[in-house]
């Protein structure tokens, strides 16, 4: 290149212009791509099945006169992890057992890829988080202990 590459502003701009028009004509199919691999970044991610959910005990609780509770407790069990979660209308509260440090993320679905993170939070030393504000749309829970062991809950719809 010549010094006065340099020295020129207009060429130097038209460059840059060239550079970044070049960088947005990326292929769509590879954009699906890279979106399609990072999805694959939870895959080693232990699925824990729910075994317990209140809103089965709703059922029951409508021959009464007494209103519903706007707590609802969720329980998702793995062979590492059991995972204990109580959805209020402002946070999700949880505990996993056995107890250990690690981190909650909340995560939504975007473009058919759980991406979008709605909240992270420090799991303690007895193994609690919590985490807002609650989403108000379906989200799913990665649990990632200090120990290097992650599992993801299913789809929970508040």
């Amino acid at each position: 290149m010549s010094s006065q590459w340099w020295s020129d502003d207009d060429q130097l701009l038209e460059q840059l212009r060239d550079a970044l028009s070049t960088a947005r004509e990326l292929p769509a199919g590879f954009v699906e791509v890279g979106k399609a691999a990072y999805a694959w970044r939870t895959i080693d991610a232990e699925l824990a099945a729910l075994t317990y959910d209140s809103a089965w005990d709703a059922e029951e609780l409508t021959l009464t006169r007494a209103e519903s509770a706007v707590l609802r407790t969720l329980t998702f069990s793995s062979d590492a992890l059991t995972i204990e979660l109580e959805l209020t209308p402002h946070e999700v509260l949880g505990q996993i057992s056995p107890p250990q440090r690690g981190t909650a993320r909340l995560a939504t679905e975007s473009l058919g890829t759980d991406v979008d993170d709605v909240g992270t939070a420090p799991i303690d030393d007895l193994g609690f988080f919590i985490v807002r504000p609650a989403p108000n749309h379906p989200f799913r829970l990665v649990c990632q202990t200090a120990a290097g062991v992650t599992v993801l809950t299913g789809w929970i719809s508040p």
